[in-house]
């Protein structure tokens, strides 16, 4: 079946960065728009970033100009550089291939945890 294996998550300080890669298989990748979400405890889960199989980007407001989406067609793979961590940055980030909006959800990974320490 269609697996979204995530890694890259840990714990970082405030302003440290971390990179998140999120490898597909069993997918047609360039079918799909791929993107992040994310969900901290008592939010609602949230859009990050997603990007089109052209390069096509869309941010959510808290994260542009920090975090940075970008794909590899060659590899299933997608990547999300996260810059100028901030604590509120703190969450389960999911991986999915879905839309652009992040509205639809066809597939998503298990999720990686990211700690921003204040």
């Amino acid at each position: 079946q269609v697996q979204l294996v995530e890694s890259g998550g840990g714990l970082v300080q405030a302003g440290g960065s971390l990179r998140l890669s999120c490898a597909a298989s069993k997918i047609i990748f360039s079918n799909y728009a791929m993107g992040w979400h994310r969900q901290a405890p008592g939010k609602q889960r949230e859009l990050v970033a997603a990007i089109t199989s052209g390069g096509n980007t869309n941010y959510g407001d808290s994260v542009k100009g920090r975090f940075t989406i970008s794909r590899d067609n060659a590899k299933n793979t997608v990547y999300l550089q996260m810059n100028s961590l901030k604590p509120e940055d703190t969450a389960v980030y999911y991986c999915y291939a879905g839309s652009y909006s992040g509205s639809t959800t066809h597939y998503r990974g298990q999720g990686t945890q990211v700690t921003v320490s204040s």
